[in-house]
């Protein structure tokens, strides 16, 4: 496979960094590793270290959806999440990833072959990282492109059903999407920027959690003739633990993007991260306060992840000042978002998947066009950019709801939807000892 231009370009560690790590490090030295060779080690090893952070983001989904929903329904979302990544893993090696990465290509849809044994290691990424590195950093992000659409649809989808349209959406629709900018299509071509996902991760999930929340329908008992029924989550304290792995993990999943162990790049972007994560939070409790007259726990837990999703695409180039702008209209956005999706247009979403991840990655994706320190970087062509891959998205997404839902069915029966999925489609319960309040 052909590599060159294929990947996002990797920061370069400046070469005063380099002299103080040799300086730190005398073993090194010692041995008579060159400059580059060290180099080429920290970029593998931050590498590295990022994907794991962005790996540990699975335990944060799967605990915030876990006590967001029903405690009947919690070993079906554990389970849900555990296997999303464990099939992820193998689908996106044996053909996302060459899908996403294809080489040289029509700009459109390229295919490199199936598995790495295309790929050689002698030149890849300019020598600056590993390609098992490369692969397995890639790996992790599509399973949390997959994990978007758990939620969104929680409580009332049949296991395999769900299994089969995640399986799919990580397999085709997430890498197909992604090689028109990271693999060098002709969005990448075209100027649009998305640095490390609010489209082509948070979107492209928010949109396919969207048409399937749509074509499965609300839960029993959400809406009624005498208006909606609140139904509320078992767990805040799960929900808010998840929250923070989540946050944690951002630190790999937006500083990993960087690509290289370049001090300033790297610590800027979880500055950038961090300050817009926080402003998110904040911006949601005031809105929620004086909306809902409350400060809902979770329009803040939502705003907090509104607020990274929103910097997301930018966090390499806006800068700390204007990141706290784009995590706060983030977090008021969110909370809009949520209100008007659950009240106004009755899209039953457990979780608040749909206002995180798409409302605020498509604003996050134009923010780049506002705060961007580069003049390159325009609202239109961010805005064209978040149009064609909604459109790609909710093509491709409805086909596949549409086709399980006339196949084998998308929706658990009423049966089992009132005694919860867990016993039905497991067989288990997650706490047994105690008497579902639910």
């Amino acid at each position: 496979m052909d590599t060159a231009g294929t990947h996002r370009t990797p920061h370069r560690v400046t070469w005063p960094t380099l002299l103080l790590t040799l300086f730190a490090v005398p073993a090194l030295a010692e041995e008579g590793m060159s400059a580059e060779s060290v180099y080429y080690g920290l970029n593998n090893l931050y590498l590295l270290v990022s994907a794991a952070l962005v790996f540990w983001m699975h335990a944060g989904f799967a605990c915030l959806e876990a006590g967001l929903t029903q405690s009947k329904n919690t070993v079906n979302i554990l389970a849900k999440n555990v296997a999303v990544v464990a099939l992820a893993g193998v689908s996106y090696y044996v053909i996302g990833f060459n899908l996403m990465y294809p080489g040289e290509f029509n700009g459109f849809l390229g295919f490199a072959g199936v598995g790495l044994a295309t790929a050689t290691e002698a030149g890849y990424a300019d020598g600056a990282y590993s390609m098992f590195t490369d692969f397995i950093f890639q790996a992790v992000f599509a399973a949390t492109a997959a994990t978007i659409i758990s939620g969104a649809v929680a409580e009332r989808i049949k296991f395999h059903a769900f299994l089969i349209a995640a399986l799919l959406f990580v397999t085709f629709i997430y890498p197909i999407a992604g090689s028109w900018k990271w693999g060098g299509g002709f969005l990448d071509a075209m100027g649009f920027y998305d640095f490390a996902g609010s489209t082509l991760v948070h979107s492209v999930g928010g949109w396919a959690a969207l048409t399937g929340a749509i074509i499965l329908g609300p839960r029993r008992g959400k809406y009624t003739k005498d208006g909606l029924k609140p139904i509320v989550g078992h767990s805040i304290p799960l929900a808010t633990l998840g929250v923070f792995i989540l946050f944690m993990g951002w630190f790999g999943f937006n500083g990993g993007s960087v690509l290289a162990m370049d001090a300033e790049a790297v610590s800027r972007v979880w500055v950038t991260t961090f300050l817009a994560g926080c402003a998110g939070g904040a911006a949601a409790m005031v809105t929620a306060w004086v909306v809902l007259k409350k400060p809902d726990i979770t329009m803040i837990l939502n705003g907090m992840l509104a607020g990274l999703v929103g910097i997301t695409a930018g966090s390499d180039v806006i800068m700390p000042w204007p990141s706290l702008l784009v995590g706060g209209i983030a977090g008021v956005l969110v909370v809009f978002a949520v209100v008007f999706i659950d009240q106004k247009l009755k899209i039953d979403d457990p979780v608040g998947a749909i206002s995180v991840h798409l409302v605020c990655g498509i604003w996050g994706t134009l923010a780049v066009g506002l705060f961007s320190v580069d003049p390159e970087h325009t609202v239109m062509t961010q805005l064209v950019g978040v149009g064609a891959v909604g459109a790609f998205t909710l093509v491709t997404s409805i086909a596949i709801w549409l086709v399980l839902k006339v196949t084998i069915g998308l929706r658990v029966d009423e049966e089992e939807e009132v005694n919860g999925l867990d016993v039905a489609e497991h067989g288990l319960e997650a706490w047994p000892e105690f008497k579902s309040a639910t």
